[in-house]
């Protein structure tokens, strides 16, 4: 009895001490988050007013271009995924790497060749594993990414989507991450960057029923959209490595309270066995000192005869 008690005493200190780390983890994840969404409504007008640039470009002329133009017969698509380079987040990378597989479905039942890109190491050792082609990867950014890292992600994308397909280009980029829609919410989505659906924006950047003004371009259309690519999708794909990193940390910190519980009714429940073996091991021993002061006294009254 007294081994099984110092097993549940040594399972107690070793749930305690877990819970002790997974605390600490979902406070630092919480305070995280905050500085996540700072970021995240700091940057979403600035990608919302290039977006709004972009449509008035568009819709002011004829210019064809791989920003707005779509190809007559696509066969070519980019993904972009993202996920997180530490675990501990409860479904957080896996649910977009589904959502990814989902969509790299879809664009070949399309008949359309998809260029997998990879952000975060959780994603990298998905497609590794399962021996899945990896166009081009990207880690240790995912939980406080920079401006200069989504230029940098976005810099061989821009090439690809300004390629021909015979030489290696693509016709469509698609982005898949995790939107933040609260603490308590996030979920993975899948949009389309280029060629950038006019309707789409205008209805993202709030233009949808307004006029919008009239350009002049200097030197010329094309010259401007050329300037405005390289920028709009460095602000989207930004925008989206932010909106992945706050939800990374609403997803770590959900899965590290959700530990915290679980290890409180572990320790309750060790704490209830480790209380009944010692009270059954004392219950024991009184019985044995009873049983022992029972039967001297009955070998004492026998000797008195």
């Amino acid at each position: 009895m007294g081994a099984q008690l110092r097993v549940y005493k040594r399972r107690i200190k070793s749930v305690t001490a877990t819970k002790k780390i997974t605390k600490a983890m979902e406070m630092i994840s919480a305070s995280r988050i905050v500085k996540a969404q700072r970021k995240v409504a700091a940057s979403t007008p600035y990608a919302t007013e290039l977006t709004r640039a972009v449509t008035a470009v568009a819709t002011g002329s004829n210019t064809k271009h791989p920003l707005t133009t779509e190809a007559d017969a696509p066969s070519r698509a980019a993904v972009l995924l993202l996920t997180s380079d530490r675990g501990l987040a409860g479904g957080y990378s896996s649910n977009a790497i589904k959502s990814a597989a989902r969509l790299t479905e879809r664009l070949r039942g399309e008949g359309k060749e998809v260029d997998t890109y990879i952000v975060g190491r959780k994603g990298v050792a998905y497609y590794g594993f399962r021996e899945l082609k990896i166009a081009d990867s990207w880690t240790g950014f995912t939980d406080n990414p920079s401006y200069a890292n989504a230029k940098t992600v976005a810099e061989p994308l821009i090439e690809a989507i300004e390629k021909e397909t015979a030489e290696g280009g693509v016709d469509e980029l698609h982005i898949v991450f995790t939107e933040f829609v609260s603490m308590l919410t996030q979920s993975p989505v899948d949009n389309r960057l280029l060629p950038l659906s006019l309707a789409e924006a205008a209805a993202e950047s709030g233009t949808k029923d307004e006029l919008l003004p009239l350009f002049d371009f200097e030197p010329s259309a094309e010259d401007v959209l050329d300037a405005l690519l390289p920028r709009y999708v460095e602000s989207r794909i930004y925008n989206a490595l932010l909106q992945a990193a706050a939800s990374e940390h609403a997803a770590r910190r959900k899965a590290m309270k959700s530990a915290t519980d679980n290890a409180g009714d572990l320790i309750n429940t060790y704490t209830r066995l480790a209380n009944a073996a010692r009270q059954a091991e004392i219950t024991q021993e009184i019985s044995e000192i009873v049983g022992g002061a029972s039967a001297l006294a009955d070998a004492t009254a026998g000797s008195d005869y």
